[in-house]
């Protein structure tokens, strides 16, 4: 009894003597108060590239980037537009967007804006605008004005109230990217910025990317403005080099590109007909070959050029007629890495475009094609140029490589390149003779070339403002038969993940109907008029 006295009586001696500074010293180390904000950055960003990759093996399979090798697999009810049951298969980018990269987010603003780092505060509000803006179009209603709040539920956002807020995030990420005072251009700002290493203009170029994207998801709304889409096109990328890029290492698992062989995870994932028949000509009408096709398609034993339609199953995944895997290895064959090392975006060191120059141009050539069809052209040509560079150039941007040369190759371009590109672009398959002559179906489908394989969110909200019509996605093949769940109808959003939303959150699900079978076949807000 006596030794619990004169411990009290030292704790109630700290207490008037400066107790609290002498516990400060247990500060959370993940997230302590006085941390450097520029210390969250790459992190935040490593992680959003991986969870479009993650989600990538679901919803590529639905925009048919690829497909599995039978019907059997592990993602295959994606390919039927459907969903994996008491699964987080497909909710990857909503782990990051709340838990990986948001909070972090959060806590990197909130210390930028006490530090008075406005460059930093900038970067930290255009990365959030990029997370809201990508997870409402891959799963509509999310949350947003109650995240991070300290309760056990929260309550979804429309659609339309998200994009407002996509929106008000990016202007104000460029207002304060455009200040000068304050404690701007610090090192460790350059050291951790993975993606433009501390470049204040790349970054306000790259919120001006997510205006645009945001602007033209509004096609259906009365409020759209293709003026505005390409004012926003114009003020952001100016050319490849400033491609927003996520490099990995690519040493060993834990660094390397989820897509690569190191990692194996697209071990019976080959790519999809659709792809190879835009890339053969014969989706284009007759257009030439694809100059592009070696180096991001891989052929068969026998040197022809197959793709899987969904939900198929081939034969053998070892003849030589068979389609292979993205490495170029039978399908369902982990590979070694040192006999496939991958190619394209596929390699162990490719870089994860978030968003590119290429991408930029098409969605400023639809918009402009109904107000000034040459303005439309002209983008047109400069996003198959800017691909075509991507392809056989490699990638030129700053903090593209994580070895620090700024530069990564995509593999052996062939000799015959350069005059099978002018031949490509020179067929009025490929680009018309006229302005008058450009089609939306000639920008979409040329437009889905330059982002597959990374593009897949972009790519979908383009296929679902179609409703995935053949006329316009020239060959496009639906799958025979739905997901049980369907009710005969294709989906047009994922539903939100397992474990976050169906275990913890059910009311919230409720209110917006997201406990019935079928909703992720329900429209999303963006494609209502």
């Amino acid at each position: 009894m006596k030794k619990i006295s004169i411990i009290l009586l030292a704790f109630a001696a700290l207490a008037g003597t400066g107790c609290k500074k002498y516990l400060d010293i247990n500060q959370p180390p993940n997230g302590p108060a006085s941390a450097d904000p520029a210390l969250y950055l790459a992190s935040i960003q490593a992680n959003y590239a991986l969870g479009v990759q993650f989600d990538a093996r679901a919803l590529g399979t639905i925009t048919q980037n690829w497909a599995n090798s039978s019907t059997g697999n592990t993602f295959s009810p994606f390919e039927q537009h459907g969903f994996i049951p008491n699964s987080d298969a497909g909710g990857e980018l909503w782990r990051n967007v709340y838990w990986k990269g948001g909070q972090n987010t959060v806590d990197m603003i909130r210390l930028a804006r006490q530090q008075e780092k406005w460059d930093m505060v900038g970067i930290g509000l255009a990365l959030q605008a990029w997370g809201w803006q990508n997870l409402t179009d891959l799963h509509g209603e999310i949350i947003v004005s109650e995240a991070f709040k300290n309760q056990n539920t929260f309550r979804y956002d429309t659609q339309d109230s998200v994009y407002a807020t996509v929106k008000r995030l990016a202007l104000e990420a460029i207002d304060n990217l455009n200040r000068t005072d304050g404690n701007i251009g610090h090192p460790l700002l350059a050291k951790f910025d993975l993606m433009y290493r501390g470049n204040r203009l790349r970054w306000k170029r790259f919120a001006y990317g997510i205006l645009a994207q945001n602007a033209l998801h509004l096609q259906k709304k009365s409020n759209y403005s293709a003026a505005d889409v390409i004012r926003y096109v114009d003020s952001s990328f100016t050319s490849n080099a400033e491609d927003a890029l996520v490099p990995f290492l690519g040493l060993a698992s834990a660094d390397a590109n989820f897509f690569g062989p190191l990692r194996a995870n697209l071990a019976s994932f080959g790519q999809s007909g659709f792809i190879v028949r835009l890339m053969d000509g014969t989706a284009l009408g007759g257009a030439p070959v694809d100059p592009r096709r070696p180096v991001m398609l891989v052929p068969s034993g026998d040197g022809t050029y197959r793709g899987l339609n969904p939900y198929t199953t081939q034969a053998s995944n070892t003849s030589t007629t068979a389609v292979r895997n993205v490495w170029g290895s039978n399908m369902g064959v982990t590979p070694t890495p040192s006999t496939f090392p991958g190619k394209y975006l596929f390699a162990d060191k490719a870089p994860l475009p978030l968003m590119t120059y290429a991408m930029l141009q098409f969605i400023k050539a639809e918009a402009a094609l109904t107000v000034d069809p040459a303005v439309a052209l002209d983008a047109y040509k400069k996003g198959i140029n800017a691909h075509l560079d991507f392809v056989q150039q490699g990638t030129t941007a700053t903090g593209a490589n994580a070895n620090g040369t700024g530069s990564y190759t995509f593999g052996t371009i062939p000799a015959t390149f350069a005059a099978e590109r002018t031949a490509y672009l020179a067929n009025t398959k490929v680009v018309p003779a006229t302005p008058a002559e450009l089609t939306r179906t000639m920008i979409l489908l040329q437009k889905y070339i330059a982002l597959w394989g990374y593009g897949f969110m972009e790519t979908w909200v383009d296929l679902r403002k179609v409703d995935y019509s053949n006329t316009v996605y020239t060959s496009l093949t639906m799958p025979t038969s739905y997901y049980i769940s369907n009710g005969g109808k294709p989906a047009y959003r994922l539903r939100p993940r397992y474990n976050s939303e169906y275990l913890t959150n059910v009311g919230a699900l409720a209110e917006v109907g997201a406990l019935d079978q079928d909703y992720h076949t329900r429209k999303m807000w963006i494609q209502l008029p």
